[in-house]
């Protein structure tokens, strides 16, 4: 079962400077933090999830998941976090989610993971019809040596390491709003709003 096989990782690690240096993984939306919104849909999807902090531990620690940091100091970006993840975990796969994307999709986890394995790749990456997501990816356990030695080579960007592997590119298509983020004041009202359509639907 596919759920058996992944982790689920909330990556919050970040400075959030756009934003204020406010923490975004616990800025309340419509009753409750981003982060929690995430984990639980990590949760319907992943056999655990974990969440990956640099900052405010206790408060992350509060909503009941193990919380990770960067072994790596400085703010390195969020490859640092996902090594972090696949250092931790005890799943074959790894998958990712940022902690300013309150919009997750319910098939998120399992279309990644079978992008992958359909075409044999050990990493799938979430795409919308322009682009690639690269918070958004499924990573196997194995990438985790290859990763660890590309941050300690000084290296930083995420598709430059991608390109190292075969990668499935996953189109999301079941959620609008999948990649719809949160870096300044003016966002975070826009999902508040669009959140409380949303429910106002259900």
């Amino acid at each position: 079962m596919a759920k058996s096989a992944i982790t689920g990782l909330v990556l919050a690690g970040g400075q959030a400077r756009r934003m204020g240096g406010v923490d975004k993984g616990l800025v309340d939306i419509n009753g409750q933090t981003i982060v929690e919104k995430i984990t639980r849909k990590l949760e319907e999807q992943c056999t655990n999830v974990i969440i990956n902090a640099n900052r405010n531990l206790e408060l992350y620690r509060q909503l009941g998941h193990e919380v990770i940091t960067d072994q790596t100091s400085g703010f390195q970006g969020p490859l640092a976090g996902m090594l972090s993840g696949l250092k931790s975990i005890r799943t074959e796969w790894l998958i990712t989610a940022p902690c300013d994307g309150p919009f997750l999709s319910n098939t998120y986890a399992s279309s990644m993971l079978n992008a992958a394995q359909s075409i044999g790749a050990p990493i799938a990456v979430a795409k919308d019809h322009e682009r690639l997501q690269p918070v958004y990816t499924l990573l196997h356990v194995s990438t985790r040596d290859s990763l660890e030695a590309f941050l300690n080579s000084g290296e930083r960007k995420i598709d430059r390491w991608f390109s190292e592997f075969k990668f499935a590119e996953v189109l999301i298509t079941d959620c609008d709003d999948m990649f719809e983020n949160i870096n300044t004041p003016e966002q975070l009202e826009i999902c508040r709003g669009k959140l409380a359509r949303n429910q106002a639907e259900d």
